[in-house]
């Protein structure tokens, strides 16, 4: 079998997954010598690292978040652009989660394997969507790793959104989206269906979406809430991080529509506990179905998960006739997607 191979040179430890002859992490939890980092999230991209291997959007939000020095070096690699380490070829290819990030590709004794990241299939005006590669052994998340799970499409939950908003034009739109993807794809897409009027912006929110603007996505006007003389806002739309949507913060606002952006908002109980009001099934992750469409298509022989609901997926892809693994990395979260 040739996939057995593959764990013999890409394998788990304590800091992360481990390429042997390359010598350096992909996505490790603790500071390395050489990290090859899939996207910005906080539990992929660390700061620290003595070396930083990324995409050139991935580098500048980790500059953002964690300032200039977050790595002692950065190497920014283009998508499909193979760079030999150590004779292992490395690339990346779009993952379409968020902005710059990728899948890792490595190619060595004639082996492919591909460390997904996060990831999700469907269209994404801010960020280049997933590429599709066949391998040996294909390294998936599992977030969403359960049947229940089916994202809509971001259109049609914004759409809801601006059919709150002309149903309720005295009541301030308060949208709680992860400040990192989720935030300036809810921005766009409500752009892209032709909401034109200037959008609120938490001020958490404001210096990533500045960093999107410049790195060449188009949110259309945006204000902080803070510049505002009177901060009530009805009729207007305001985005904010999940922790504010609750607190002393957002009460300052018109009697506020709270809505939730998050692939969490398919559990019901999750929107009650949090107190959605108008609950938006939005996800950055890949669903149930096409993660399972991925593990067809990708045509490896073996599966390993690295974090989520592994257990599930595992079973499912022995019912699938390939051999599922779960790595039980720690570290990775599921973030407020």
């Amino acid at each position: 079998m040739m996939s057995p191979q593959v764990q013999r040179w890409l394998y788990p430890v304590p800091e992360g997954l481990y390429c042997e002859p390359g010598q350096f992490f992909i996505d490790p939890r603790t500071a390395v010598d050489r990290a090859v980092i899939t996207h910005g999230h906080s539990d992929h991209a660390r700061s620290g690292h003595r070396a930083v291997l990324a995409t050139d959007e991935t580098i500048e939000i980790m500059k953002v978040r964690y300032g200039e020095n977050a790595a002692f070096s950065f190497q920014a690699l283009p998508y499909g652009q193979p760079l030999s380490i150590n004779g292992v070829t490395v690339s990346l290819i779009p993952a379409g989660h968020i902005l710059g990030s990728a899948q890792v590709v490595l190619e060595w004794a004639g082996q492919r394997a591909i460390v997904s990241g996060d990831y999700k299939r469907q269209a994404d005006p801010t960020c280049a969507g997933f590429e599709l590669r066949t391998c040996d052994v294909f390294v998936t998340e599992a977030t969403f790793a359960l049947p229940v799970f089916r994202h809509e499409t971001a259109a049609k939950e914004a759409a809801r959104l601006l059919d709150s908003l002309r149903v309720m034009p005295d009541r301030t739109h308060l949208l709680g989206a992860y400040g990192l993807g989720k935030a300036q794809r809810m921005i766009r897409t409500l752009r892209d269906l032709g909401y034109d009027r200037p959008i609120y912006l938490h001020g958490a929110m404001v210096g990533l979406c500045a960093l999107y603007e410049r790195l060449g996505v188009e949110l259309g006007p945006l204000l902080p809430v803070a510049s505002v003389g009177n901060d009530r806002l009805p009729g207007e739309i305001v985005v904010a991080p999940p922790s504010a949507l609750n607190d002393r913060w957002s009460r300052r606002l018109a009697n506020p529509v709270t809505a939730f952006a998050s692939g969490w908002m398919r559990v019901r109980g999750r929107a009650r506990q949090r107190g959605v009001e108008l609950p938006l099934v939005v996800s950055d992750h890949v669903d149930w179905g096409d993660l399972l469409q991925t593990i067809e298509e990708v045509q490896a022989q073996e599966i390993w998960v690295t974090h989520g609901r592994d257990d599930a997926l595992v079973h499912q892809i022995a019912k699938m006739g390939r051999r599922g693994r779960a790595l039980a990395l720690v570290g990775y979260e599921d973030e407020d997607d």
